[in-house]
C-alpha cells in the first residue's frame, strides 16, 4: 500500500472531513470539525503561507499536517509543522513523508527554525528525536466532565464588575481584540508574537466557526473589558476554552475564575457534556484555576525544535 502526501483541497468536502476525523482520533482533546478545518485554511494571514497537508493511503486520509511561517514574530525565519497520524495507521511512513514535505516547503520560504508539538508518548518522542528535534517546554491537555462533575457555585460579580458575553460586542469587537492582544502577549511561547492586525483577527478569530459568542464571557470594569474566557463548541456537546486571560492591571481580583465559572455553568445548561482546555506546564496560576473547577490532566504535549539547513 502506497502513502502519498498532497494539499487539502478546500472544494472537496471529503478532504476536510478526513482531516478533521484524523485530528479527533489522534488528538481527541481538541475540538475539530470540517468547517473549522476549512476556515483555518481559507482565513489564515497571507504572510503565514499556511498550509494543510494530507497523507493518503489507498484513498483514505491517514495523517495530517498544519504548516506555516511565524509572520507575526519580530524574529524572522521561524515556522511550525504540527503532524498527526491516525493511531491505527502509524508505522507506515505517513508521518515521515508529511514531515519531509513540510520541511521542504518551509525551507523554501526562508524558515530556518522549525517548531512542532509532539504528544508525550515514547513512540512519538522517539520519532521526533530520530528526525533531529530537541525537546523544549511542555503543555497539558485537561478535561472536565460537565455532565457528571460538580462545578463551583455561581458567583456574583464584585462591585464595579459586570459580566457580559461576546455577543454583546457583536457590533464592535475591537475592545475584545485589544484585550486578546495584551493577554496573548503574556502567554508562554517559543515564538514572540506582535498581535496588531485587527482585520486579520476578525477574519481568523472572531469569525471562527467554533467560536460560541453566547458562552464566551467577559468581565467589564468601568466600561472596559478586563478579563475573558473564549469558548468553542463543536455541535457535538463538546466545549473548549481557547483562551482565558486578564489584563495585567486587573489581575489578582479573581476575574479569571469569575468569567470561566459563568461560562462553564452556561455551557452545561446548554447541553455540553465535556469541557477541554490546555495549559503550559509552567503556568501554575491557570493550572490552579482549572483544578479548582475539577479539570484533570488527560495528556501532555512537548514542544520540539530543530534547525533547518
Amino acid at each position: 500500500m502506497t502513502v502519498i502526501v498532497r494539499d487539502l483541497r478546500p472544494d472537496v468536502r471529503a478532504d476536510a472531513e478526513g482531516f478533521s476525523a484524523v485530528r479527533r482520533e489522534a488528538l481527541p482533546y481538541m475540538l475539530s470539525t470540517p468547517e473549522s478545518v476549512l476556515h483555518t485554511l481559507t482565513h489564515a494571514h497571507p504572510g503565514a503561507h499556511f498550509g494543510q497537508l494530507i497523507a493518503e493511503e489507498d484513498g483514505e486520509v491517514v495523517g495530517t499536517a498544519q504548516i506555516g511561517v511565524a509572520h507575526d514574530s519580530p524574529e524572522p525565519g521561524q515556522g511550525s509543522a504540527n503532524i498527526y497520524v491516525h493511531p491505527g495507521r502509524r508505522g507506515r511512513g505517513a508521518g515521515s513523508l508529511l514531515l519531509r514535505t513540510a520541511e521542504e516547503r518551509l525551507a523554501a520560504l526562508g524558515v530556518r527554525k522549525l517548531f512542532t508539538w509532539v504528544l508525550d508518548e515514547p513512540e512519538n518522542r522517539a520519532f521526533a528525536e530520530r528526525k533531529g528535534f530537541s525537546a523544549s517546554r511542555s503543555a497539558y491537555f485537561l478535561r472536565l466532565n460537565l455532565a457528571a462533575g460538580a462545578l463551583p457555585p455561581r458567583q456574583d460579580p464584585p462591585p464595579g464588575v459586570e459580566l457580559r458575553t461576546a455577543a454583546d460586542f457583536a457590533g464592535d469587537p475591537r475592545p475584545l481584540f485589544e484585550l486578546d492582544a495584551v493577554t496573548s502577549s503574556d502567554e508562554p511561547s517559543d515564538i514572540d508574537v506582535e498581535f496588531t492586525d485587527y482585520e486579520a483577527w476578525v477574519e481568523e478569530n472572531w469569525k471562527h466557526p467554533l467560536l460560541d459568542l453566547d458562552l464566551t464571557t467577559v468581565a467589564v470594569v468601568d466600561g472596559r473589558p478586563a478579563a475573558f474566557t473564549v469558548a468553542y463548541t463543536d455541535g457535538d456537546r463538546r466545549y473548549g476554552t481557547a483562551m482565558t486571560g486578564t489584563a495585567r492591571e486587573f489581575r489578582g481580583r479573581g476575574l479569571a475564575k469569575l468569567v470561566k465559572n459563568a461560562s462553564l455553568h452556561r455551557a452545561r445548561a446548554a447541553g455540553c457534556r465535556e469541557a477541554f482546555t490546555g495549559n503550559d506546564t509552567g503556568n501554575e496560576p491557570m493550572i490552579a484555576v482549572n483544578r479548582w473547577f475539577g479539570y484533570e490532566v488527560c495528556a501532555t504535549e512537548v514542544r520540539h525544535v530543530r534547525e533547518l539547513g
